[in-house]
């Protein structure tokens, strides 16, 4: 599952996406950014300067500054803002891109039945999710009503 803290950077980031999409579009506070995402105040300070050392946002400052996407939406790579959130997105250390980590009781790694299940469930996950954008989640698919619904 993803954090909140990582459900709260998403909604933050569809909020100035949405606000990046229109014909005048400004920069947003942080006030005004957890008025329109509904996401708490007190948390996005953290995740924005996250984002923003990410490459994905700016922070302009002044009267009328704020943040802005720096970034294209369908720039914005949701496995890649997710790693930045959340850390390592693999179900096992020994299956992480970045955080590799061999299994303190595993004794071999080739021959490891628990390692190749994951392996191929997180190879067709990783598929999907290195696959998405915020682009998508400005999207509606209709598949999705019928998979919430469920």
């Amino acid at each position: 599952m993803i954090t909140q803290k990582m459900k709260y950077a998403l909604k933050a980031l569809l909020a100035l996406a949405d606000e990046a999409a229109k014909g005048q579009p400004e920069p947003l506070t942080i006030e005004e950014i957890a008025r329109r995402s509904g996401t708490p105040k007190r948390f996005l300070e953290h995740i924005l300067l996250e984002v923003r050392n990410a490459g994905v946002i700016a922070s302009i400052r002044g009267r009328s500054g704020g943040y802005v996407l720096i970034k294209k939406p369908s720039e914005i790579s949701i496995s890649e803002l997710l790693r930045t959130i959340d850390g390592p997105i693999a179900p096992l250390p020994c299956l992480s891109r970045r955080a590799y980590q061999r299994c303190e009781d595993c004794t071999d790694e080739a021959t490891c039945r628990i390692r190749k299940v994951f392996a191929e469930v997180f190879w067709s996950y990783l598929v999907i999710i290195d696959s998405l954008t915020l682009e998508d989640m400005l999207r509606s698919h209709p598949a999705t009503a019928q998979i919430i619904s469920a």
